[in-house]
């Protein structure tokens, strides 16, 4: 058994309909817009139907970016994947792991040792930090927190934040909702 996703064929249709619904579109104006049928663009975002390259690139249209886009923010239709303690994609920094590989809806980094406390993050999704190990200062929208091993801490999209790492080889697991997706409340339709 491998370790890595075997290559499989990549689900479009929770990102047509992020996009659409990103948009504030109703699937009767992108189907206008792009001259396919409404019941089409249905099937095509509940994975029932696989469009064309021609299709997907008439739906891109409509909804203003392209077919590359689209694919890539698309979900692969089965999904396994073991990150082994010793793999490492990130060479420049080799306190910080990613903890998923690819371009998902979720994004996890595994922080070991000293962190950068001067450094301000703000995410546009929500994010959740976890304490593997050691001890973090958190300050969030001005307040300080103070979180062990075992401890976690949710912020949603928007909070500014910033942390260190307060015990020497501290492991914090940061797990977010990856940037590339647009998370929006589901509107009442």
């Amino acid at each position: 058994m491998g370790d890595h996703k075997e290559q499989q064929p990549l689900r479009v249709g929770a990102a047509v309909r992020r996009r659409r619904r990103a948009l504030e579109l109703t699937l009767a104006v992108v189907a206008d817009r792009s001259g396919l049928s409404v019941p089409f663009l249905s099937q095509i975002e509940n994975d029932r139907a696989r469009p064309s390259r021609s299709s997907l690139e008439k739906v891109a249209d409509a909804l203003r970016t392209t077919a590359v886009e689209l694919l890539a923010a698309a979900d692969p239709a089965c999904s396994v994947d073991v990150v082994r303690a010793e793999d490492t994609e990130n060479g420049f920094d080799p306190r910080v792991r990613s903890l998923v590989r690819g371009h998902h809806q979720l994004h996890a980094s595994e922080f070991t040792g000293d962190h950068d406390a001067g450094r301000e993050f703000q995410h546009r999704n929500d994010e959740l930090m976890y304490v593997a190990d050691g001890a973090v200062e958190i300050e969030a929208e001005g307040r300080a927190y103070r979180l062990g091993r075992g401890d976690t801490l949710y912020l949603t999209g928007g909070v500014r934040h910033r942390w260190r790492a307060t015990v020497p080889d501290t492991r914090v697991i940061v797990v977010a909702v990856a940037e590339h997706i647009e998370a929006v409340k589901d509107r009442a339709r």
